[in-house]
């Protein structure tokens, strides 16, 4: 057995990786794409200004780990100031058809690209590459046994981003993001790092209406 395959055996809810290897894992991770941000930054830049002249990025709060608020960062896929449309769930509508998205962001968000941005919270401290996607503020209470969510960092890429995208209703996102913090290990984020790059390609789950 190599020493890689022992690290991966021995490593589930291992507290180094949980509290140390994985904030250095992620840290590396985003300078190497920091290039790749920049890269990308001025072709969209310039589509997005050229579109409607609004602001090239959104700066939505959201809740991190601990509840603390933070703000995310995205490449702006909606037009300025649209409305906050919820399902009956409480979900964010993310329709074929919803008329807030702009042309472009149509494009970016079919292909993922309006999440790159986020490797500036990560850099940050603010986020994690695999985790609890960020929830809103809002007024609802989190029931105690969803607390545990907020025990870790949130990600751009997790658990139910990289098995249903946006194809599940809010309390089964909250039940998966549940069984994700308390079973984080590194053999769990190399699968959902994996899978996410598959949906991602076969564009598979992009909407739910």
């Amino acid at each position: 057995m190599s020493v890689f395959q022992l690290f991966l055996k021995n490593n589930n809810n291992c507290m180094l990786y949980k509290y140390f290897l994985k904030w250095a894992i992620d840290f590396f991770i985003a300078l190497i794409f920091m290039p790749f941000f920049f890269l990308m930054y001025i072709p969209i830049a310039i589509m997005i200004k050229l579109e409607d002249g609004g602001p090239i990025f959104y700066c939505g709060e959201r809740l991190g780990r601990d509840m603390v608020i933070f703000k995310m960062y995205k490449f702006r896929s909606m037009k300025v100031d649209a409305p906050d449309i919820r399902l009956a769930d409480g979900s964010t509508l993310s329709s074929k058809t919803d008329h807030r998205v702009t042309n472009v962001g149509k494009i970016i968000r079919e292909i993922s690209i309006d999440e790159i941005p986020q490797i500036l919270n990560v850099l940050r401290g603010d986020m994690s590459i695999i985790g609890p996607r960020p929830d809103v503020i809002s007024d609802e209470i989190y029931p105690d046994e969803y607390k545990s969510i907020f025990n870790i960092k949130p990600g751009i890429t997790g658990y139910n981003q990289a098995y249903f995208r946006n194809d599940n209703s809010r309390l089964e996102k909250m039940e998966n993001d549940k069984y994700y913090a308390e079973n984080l290990s590194s053999l769990l984020d190399i699968k959902i790092f994996l899978k996410t790059v598959a949906i991602v390609l076969q564009k598979k789950n992009i909407y739910r209406n």
